[in-house]
């Protein structure tokens, strides 16, 4: 399980089982060419519950979601996992 909290303070938990599907991988290994599947791995990652309250917790006063917030915190979660003994 990788439970933690990014910077500006939303809060995850996410399955072991989640973060080891090959299919998440699929996808986290095409998303920097082709943005468009940003939604999917957020989903994927994070499920609809948990995805909506990141959007939620990102949303400007105007109501909306900034693309740029919501890749900074998807990189932050994955950078918050088990660092390697080589690091």
């Amino acid at each position: 399980m990788l439970k933690g909290k990014t910077k500006s303070g939303f809060a995850f938990s996410i399955s072991d089982e989640t973060l080891n599907n090959y299919e998440l991988l699929e996808v986290i290994s095409v998303v920097d060419d082709n943005p468009l599947k940003l939604p999917q791995l957020m989903n994927m990652l994070l499920g609809s519950e948990q995805a909506k309250k990141l959007k939620d917790h990102v949303r400007t006063e105007k109501g909306f979601v900034p693309m740029d917030v919501i890749q900074g915190e998807i990189m932050e979660i994955f950078q918050s996992g088990p660092k390697s003994k080589n690091s």
